[in-house]
C-alpha cells in the first residue's frame, strides 16, 4: 500500500462497527493498518475485534450508548492510552423507528435523534476537544478525520422517515460545521451516504441475490472502500463534501444552489404580489414536484449513467 493510503500508525475509532457497515469500516481501516477501537452496545464489538486480532491487527471494544455524552471521551481516553493517539473518527451508528408523519409517536422522534444526532454530536465533540489541545500541544495542524453517516433520506425527506430524515439532515449540517469550525487545526470531516444491504436495511433492499456471481452491489466494504480512503493522508485536501456511495459508484454531491429570485417592485412584497409572482412559476409542477424532486431527479441520473441496471 502506497504511503498515502496508508493508515498504519493511526488510531481510529468506529461507532456501530458491531455489524453491517460499522464492521465493514472497522475491518477495512484494520486493513488499512489503523489500530481500531471498535464500538457497538454489546458483545458484537468484541466478536469484531477478535476478526481484526486474528488478521494480524490491533483492536479493542468499548461498548455502550453512543448518545451518552461522557462515551465519546471514554473513547478517547481508550484509544490514546492503548493505541497513543486518535486520528480517525468514524460515526456509523444508528437506529431505525420508521413511521409516516401522522403514526409518529414522541419516543419515535426521540429515539431516532438522540442515535443517530446526538451520538454524531457526542463524539464529534469529544474528538474536537483532544484535537483542538493536540494542535496547540504541537503549535500546528495535526491530523484529524471525520467521517460522518449521512443518507440520501436528507435530500428527499423520505416520507416513511421523518425522524430520520431529520436526524440525517442534522448531521449533515454537523458535518459541514465540524470541517469548517477544525480545518484550522489539521482535521479534515466529510459526510457519506450509503446504500447497503445491511440487518437494518433488509426489509428496504432485501436478500442478496447475487452470491454466485461476486459482489453485492449493495455491500457494506464497497462503502468502507471510501471511509478508508477518506481516513487516509491521500485525501487531505477533502473537507466538508458529502458523497452518496453504492455499487461502483461515488457520486459528490453539490451544495445547494438559488433556483430563481423573486423582487418586490417597491420596499417590501405584499402578499398579492408574492402570489402575482409564485403562483405562475409553480403552476403546472403539482404538489408532489417538491424541493428534493430535483435532487432525487439528478441523483439518479448520474446513478444510471455509471451503474449497470442491476446495480441502481
Amino acid at each position: 500500500m502506497v504511503d498515502s493510503l496508508s493508515l498504519a500508525g493511526k488510531t481510529a475509532i468506529v461507532t456501530g462497527a458491531g455489524a453491517g457497515l460499522g464492521r465493514a469500516e472497522a475491518l477495512g481501516l484494520a486493513a488499512a493498518g489503523a489500530a481500531v477501537v471498535v464500538n457497538d452496545m454489546g458483545a458484537a464489538a468484541h466478536d469484531v475485534v477478535d476478526e481484526i486480532k486474528a488478521a494480524g491487527g490491533q483492536a479493542l471494544a468499548v461498548t455502550g450508548d453512543v448518545s451518552d455524552w461522557s462515551l465519546g471521551e471514554r473513547m478517547i481516553q481508550e484509544a490514546v492510552s492503548n493505541f497513543g493517539s486518535m486520528d480517525i473518527l468514524v460515526n456509523n451508528a444508528g437506529i431505525l423507528r420508521d413511521k409516516m408523519i401522522f403514526n409518529l409517536t414522541e419516543s419515535d422522534w426521540d429515539d431516532v435523534i438522540r442515535v443517530h444526532l446526538k451520538g454524531h454530536a457526542a463524539t464529534s465533540h469529544a474528538a474536537a476537544v483532544h484535537w483542538r489541545q493536540a494542535s496547540k500541544d504541537a503549535g500546528g495542524p495535526i491530523y484529524g478525520r471525520v467521517v460522518n453517516t449521512s443518507s440520501e433520506a436528507f435530500l428527499f425527506g423520505s416520507a416513511g422517515q421523518p425522524n430520520y430524515s431529520a436526524a440525517k439532515a442534522g448531521i449533515t449540517a454537523l458535518t459541514l460545521s465540524t470541517a469548517a469550525g477544525l480545518s484550522r487545526y489539521g482535521v479534515r470531516a466529510n459526510a457519506i451516504c450509503p446504500r447497503a444491504r445491511t440487518a437494518m436495511t433488509a426489509e428496504a433492499f432485501g436478500d442478496d441475490n447475487t452470491a454466485t456471481t461476486g459482489l453485492d452491489p449493495l455491500a457494506p466494504e464497497r462503502v468502507a472502500t471510501l471511509v478508508s480512503y477518506l481516513a487516509s493522508p491521500a485525501s487531505d485536501e477533502i473537507n466538508g463534501q458529502v458523497f452518496v456511495v453504492y455499487g461502483k459508484m461515488v457520486a459528490l454531491m453539490a451544495a445547494p444552489k438559488v433556483e430563481n429570485r423573486f423582487d418586490a417592485a417597491g420596499s417590501e412584497f405584499s402578499v398579492e404580489e408574492l402570489a402575482g409572482q409564485l403562483t405562475p412559476y409553480f403552476s403546472g409542477r403539482g404538489p408532489y414536484e417538491t424541493y428534493a424532486a430535483y435532487s432525487v431527479a439528478g441523483l439518479e441520473k448520474i446513478a444510471l449513467a455509471t451503474e449497470t441496471p442491476a446495480e441502481v
